[in-house]
């Protein structure tokens, strides 16, 4: 954790040099008897719970009147309008809040606090200096509420916690009753919701040393008892305090009531069958009827303790040797993590891999426990034993919620050092979603309204999640939002027409499309884009060729060079009625022919009305005549364009953009001419040429190639579809 205070800020308000506590305390590697770890031994840890105790509102500190006279300082307006006009400018935001702390003026501190914690509520060192500005105004009700709110955004939070119970000793009478109450249950918020952080040491600490203040030995024994199971950074210091407190007080002092008894009754066992023969042998020198003078009634011998204390350590030295290897199996995961505090620097290749390894291997040790579990459920069941929990079975049970809990904990870690990663969010959801679908939910709610704002990705997969779980209002909202923030992303608007496309609402679909091709008009590229998927809807789903004519003209005439438009529009022309889109095939080749597209869009654009023709024209004539127009432009390209339609001298790094815009390679193949020679084998009975397939017409790439009709005619002039109706040129 960062150390509290100080002029070098990190990202959370405070600085970046590790504390002299910490610095001092961190023990070295537990014994290198560790095995090592591979990649492959990759697992995760667990979530962090809201804190129980804490009021569970939104985030928002209440506007308090303004305690101070006159306006705000001179240059907060400057400083606050530049943070605002720009709030992802995270160096503005820190200007803005050194300026209000300079000028020691309350108002325009909390206004800049409360606007920057909203955006940034991982900041912990911030929430901090909040609570702190409060208490130094008298408002220690406000200042508890900072901390609340800030346990709420960052419940993993040691220091925070920390404040927060140093702030209530601080102010609350610790001569009520209740007081001490309300101490005792912050501390156990703290250590369920931060406890199982590996950097935790200092929250046990604390909670140790209070209860001791209080003479509870009892209650410090048992939180001594709790944390020795946690593997921690100071893992053998907690061991040692143990021993310190037993060895301090009488076991019955420190030890619950329960465990004392039970092992005050197998040490007296053990030592009378110890001092069996000794005892008979003094027994029979004291006169009858006199007890033991070394053990009065209701009293412990010395020797009677120090056994009850052996006994204790005996049972807490193999939960420490078990704790210490868990320690061992993370220590180097957590020492190649080099900043776990949240920071909007970006964060190198290195520490994101160490995360990514850390997770996967605590979420394989899960598993690995889970199919442990499993196969010891099945062999039970397969023996046909009694269906009954064993407690070895419990035992098990309970490791794996543990584990499960530490799975948690490590990716509520990772979100604070990698909050504005899109990927560790996504990870984690698809973590959760299994177990709980509120719970995926809700991380979705904090990953996209509160820290990933500006990223479309997580939040079109937030829209996908709501669709898939059936909650259609909410996934229109979240792509809605979505629209607002980041206006004119063509993505979000269409991930919107598809919504109310599967839901059935196909008018909804067709309107928002409507609407982005007339909100797009100054911005020619988009508005051919939407006017194509429109087209496309109308034809293909509304059955309305006319209306999608419609809609592809009026875009051309905005766009008239833009190719794809021309190409789906031919493309409408020619999947139409083809007795009846004969005139309108050809007039939109000609519109093609005469707008400013480059020679071999035009080309393509010929071949394929020439293709239409041979396919389904009543008349040689007009075959004949489309031919003759398609030789002329062929000719005006230029002989070098000819020999490459010719097959030649194809060159097969052309390409051009399919309809839904991914590259397509393009064989500029266009009929050549028929080479003086009789045919004396007719060429086969197939339709069309390959043009159109190439360039996303039709999917008949290869349909017309030599190698699979073979060659004909004379020499090396391979058959050429054309030959059977033109005359040689």
């Amino acid at each position: 954790m960062a150390a509290e205070g100080g002029e070098e800020l990190s990202g959370n308000g405070d600085f970046e040099e590790s504390s002299a506590m910490e610095a001092s305390e961190v023990p070295p590697p537990p014994p290198i008897e560790m095995v090592e770890m591979s990649e492959e031994d990759n697992s995760a840890a667990a979530a962090s719970e809201a804190p129980a105790g804490l009021d569970p509102a939104p985030f928002s500190i209440p506007q308090a009147a303004d305690e101070e006279e006159g306006g705000l300082p001179a240059d907060f307006e400057r400083l606050w309008k530049a943070s605002n006009d720009n709030p992802q400018d995270f160096t503005s935001w820190t200007d803005l809040l050194q300026y209000c702390e300079q000028e020691n003026h309350i108002t325009a501190s909390r206004q800049a606090l409360e606007a920057f914690l909203t955006r940034y509520p991982l900041c912990y060192g911030y929430w901090k200096k909040f609570a702190d500005l409060e208490r130094r105004a008298g408002y220690n009700s406000k200042a508890e509420e900072v901390c609340v709110k800030g346990l709420q955004a960052i419940p993993l939070s040691v220091d925070l916690w920390i404040h927060y119970i140093n702030l209530l000793l601080g102010t609350l009478d610790m001569n009520l009753p209740e007081s001490p109450q309300r101490i005792r249950s912050v501390f156990e918020d703290a250590v369920v919701a931060a406890g199982l952080e590996f950097h935790s040491d200092r929250l046990w600490d604390l909670y140790v040393e209070w209860e001791k203040e209080q003479g509870n030995m009892r209650n410090a024994a048992a939180v001594l008892d709790r944390v020795l199971k946690v593997p921690t950074q100071l893992y053998n210091t907690h061991y040692d305090k143990f021993k310190e407190h037993l060895n301090s007080h009488e076991p019955k002092e420190v030890l619950s009531p329960e465990e004392y008894e039970e092992l005050r009754t197998l040490c007296r066992q053990s030592q009378k069958a110890e001092r069996a023969e000794q005892a008979q042998e003094e027994k029979q020198e004291r006169p009858p009827g006199e007890e033991d003078p070394s053990t009065p009634e209701g009293t412990d011998s010395e020797e009677l303790i120090q056994k009850i204390r052996e006994q204790v350590l005996l049972g807490r030295d193999k939960v420490y040797q078990d704790n210490e290897g868990e320690v061992r199996q993370r220590w180097n995961f957590e020492d190649s993590i080099k900043r776990p505090y949240f920071h909007v620097k970006s964060l190198d290749r290195l520490q994101l891999r160490a995360w990514h390894s850390y997770l996967d291997w605590e979420i394989a040790h899960l598993n690995t426990d889970i199919k442990a579990h499993d196969q010891d459920s099945n062999q039970v069941a397969t023996e046909g034993s009694e269906v009954t929990a064993q407690p070895s079975e419990v035992l098990e049970a309970a490791t794996i919620v543990k584990d499960d809990r530490r799975v948690r904990i490590l990716f509520e870690r990772c979100l604070i050092a990698c909050a504005l990663y899109e990927e560790f969010w996504t990870r984690y959801i698809q973590y959760l979603e299994p177990q709980s679908v509120e719970e995926a939910r809700a991380l979705y709610k904090r990953a996209c309204e509160i820290h990933l704002p500006h990223k479309p990705n997580i939040h079109m997969q937030w829209a996908t999640f709501e669709e898939r779980h059936g909650d259609l209002t909410e996934a229109r909202r979240v792509l809605e939002a979505l629209e607002r923030n980041l206006p004119g992303l063509a993505v979000v608007r269409l991930r919107r027409a598809a919504l109310e496309r599967r839901a059935g609402h196909l008018d909804l679909s067709e309107s928002l499309l409507q609407e982005a091709v007339a909100e797009s008009k100054e911005k020619p590229t988009m508005h051919a884009f939407y006017s194509i998927k429109l087209a496309r809807m109308l034809q293909k789903l509304g059955r309305n060729p006319i209306s999608a004519r419609k809609v592809l003209q009026e875009a051309l005439e905005i766009s008239p060079d833009n190719d794809k438009l021309h190409l789906n529009l031919l493309e409408l022309e020619v999947s139409g009625d083809p007795w009846a889109s004969a005139e309108a095939v050809q007039e939109c080749v000609t519109r093609a022919l005469a707008a400013p597209l480059t020679p071999h869009t035009k080309i393509l654009l010929s071949q394929r009305g020439l293709q239409f023709a041979e396919d389904y024209s009543n008349s040689i004539q007009s075959v004949l005549s489309v031919y003759e127009e398609h030789q002329k432009l062929l000719k005006e390209l230029g002989g070098t364009k000819r020999e490459a339609e010719n097959g030649e001298e194809e060159d097969p790094e052309k390409l051009i953009k399919s309809e839904d815009g991914s590259p397509v390679a393009v064989s500029a193949q266009v009929p050549p001419t028929m080479p003086h020679i009789p045919i004396t084998t007719p060429p086969p009975p197939v339709v069309g040429s390959d043009v159109s397939a190439q360039t996303g017409y039709g999917g008949y790439g290869n349909w017309y190639q030599q190698s699979q009709y073979g060659s004909y005619g004379y020499g090396n002039n391979t058959w050429n579809y054309n030959q059977g109706y033109y005359p040689p040129s």
